[in-house]
């Protein structure tokens, strides 16, 4: 090792142990940031797509009108839009089927409905385990390139007859180089997950609020027509 003690220097001249381990948490980081930034558009654009189709859906229009408008928009009909989309298509096809009661009715259309929730969830759930799992273990492989490094610092103490701080420094900073960059890649992870796993729970809960109010609409809506 030279005396140079430069972050740059300090990483090219690491032993290859440590250099793995900086290489694979500078990945993590990246894959990290990556989904972050994603799915926060994701999330939002989610959020906003449900928050409009909320505010038609309760406007009091009709919602034969409201569902050739879903129809027609597939590629924004995410969210809430999508559960409606499932329940209503459902609907009319049970009355076009003859449907007689309205509780096995309903109950197709709720089936219906949750399964495209099940779907939507599952969209904006993705990557969720990844960051999950870069926040918890980037520590741990932080750790190992900071145990190799001190390792390495006690191994060149062993192999000269008077220590000094040249000689332990580099191994040492090396080590402290790669329990920051663990760290780096771990909080960030950490953070978002939280974060975002919270905010796909009060979609969740929106979803399932909405589908118990539809249905309840899609029963009158059947009672009156089937009569039962």
């Amino acid at each position: 090792m030279t005396s140079d003690m430069t972050i740059l220097n300090l990483l090219l001249e690491a032993s290859l142990p440590v250099q793995i381990v900086m290489i694979l948490l500078a990945l993590a980081s990246l894959v990290s940031w990556s989904i972050i930034f994603t799915k926060r558009r994701l999330i939002r654009r989610t959020t906003d797509a449900s928050d409009d189709f909320e505010a038609s859906f309760w406007s009091g229009g009709d919602l034969n009108t409201l569902y050739n408008s879903t129809t027609r928009d597939r590629a924004g009909n995410v969210g809430m839009a999508s559960i409606f989309e499932s329940g209503f298509r459902e609907f009319n096809r049970a009355m076009q089927a003859g449907g007689i009661h309205a509780d096995k009715v309903v109950e197709e259309c709720r089936r219906a409905m949750r399964v495209a929730q099940m779907r939507e969830v599952d969209r904006v759930e993705q990557s969720l385990a990844t960051l999950a799992t870069i926040g918890s273990t980037s520590p741990y492989v932080g750790l190992f390139g900071t145990v190799w490094g001190i390792m390495t610092a006690f191994m060149n103490l062993g192999n000269v007859q008077t220590a000094t701080l040249a000689v332990v420094a580099p191994p040492i900073a090396e080590a402290l180089i790669a329990t920051a960059m663990g760290l780096f890649a771990a909080i960030p992870a950490v953070i978002a997950y939280n974060r975002y796993a919270d905010k796909v729970v009060r979609l969740e809960y929106r979803y399932d609020g909405f589908t118990e109010e539809f249905s309840s609409i899609l029963q009158r809506h059947a009672r009156a027509k089937t009569g039962g």
